[in-house]
């Protein structure tokens, strides 16, 4: 399946540009709102945290919105999954097509997504006369890492939610938790030690601690986080795709 699957590499690529350009059909500034969505986020969550709610992070604007963009990317590529099957129903009755290509190109179309907003950090950098660290040549890894743990998600949740529309509410949820629950906006040592112990275990909130410590700070990963952030983003992988490959031999037919 996997040579089947790079030989449809091609498609994989088409079907990505597709969901970015449908994302802006009928738009008038089109790409530029892949611009503008962070930044007006960024604004807001700005004034909030530096008016209202005190932030005393250390380069909090580029923290934020550094959190921002790689959390959104997490958001942007299971959501695309949800009904990526779903949307490109016809095509998969009437053309043999491996029924992971949906998924693998809604986490493409993430990612490109995150390297137009890395657009707007590195303006942000400019503007803030910030010169990062050279720990920061680390962040692609840590891009890749997230891509990774997108598609894990992304696999089962595109054939859940054919066999249960339920997914996509349920999705919605655990999604608006995750963002509190993951350092987008704080620090985790904010957090009680216990809650501390558990949420190690996310590979979001290892992620994003990794972009944070490398890009702004100079501090690399310690070689435990390395290994709990490697091993929980693989087990997720791993157990989504058998759950994918579980649901997905009959998936054409309820289509």
């Amino acid at each position: 399946m996997k040579n089947e699957v790079w030989k449809k590499k091609s498609l994989i690529w088409d079907f990505a540009i597709s969901d970015l350009k449908n994302r802006y059909r009928n738009s008038v500034l089109g790409f530029v709102w892949t611009l503008l969505e962070p930044l007006f986020i960024l604004l807001v969550l700005y004034v909030v945290f530096t008016n209202i709610f005190k932030s005393s992070i250390e380069h909090f604007p580029l923290y934020l919105l550094l959190g921002l963009i790689m959390w959104n990317m997490f958001v942007r590529g299971t959501q695309l999954a949800l009904n990526s099957i779903h949307s490109r129903g016809q095509v998969l009755s009437q053309i043999h097509i491996p029924p992971e290509i949906p998924s693998i190109s809604s986490s493409l179309t993430s990612l490109f997504m995150l390297t137009f907003e890395m657009i707007v950090f590195a303006i942000f950098l400019v503007v803030f006369h910030f010169l990062p660290p050279i720990t920061a040549i680390i962040l692609p890894l840590i891009i890749g890492l997230e891509f990774i743990l997108v598609l894990g998600i992304s696999l089962p949740l595109s054939v859940l939610n054919v066999r249960f529309r339920d997914t996509q509410f349920i999705w919605t949820v655990i999604i608006q938790a995750g963002f509190f629950l993951t350092p987008v906006f704080y620090k985790i040592d904010i957090l009680p030690k216990q809650v501390q112990n558990i949420l190690v275990f996310s590979p979001m909130v290892q992620i994003l601690n990794f972009a944070h410590d490398a890009m702004l700070y100079g501090t690399l990963p310690t070689s435990e986080n390395i290994v709990i952030a490697i091993g929980t983003t693989f087990v997720i992988l791993l157990i989504g795709y058998a759950v994918f490959r579980r649901l997905s031999h009959r998936i054409i037919e309820e289509l």
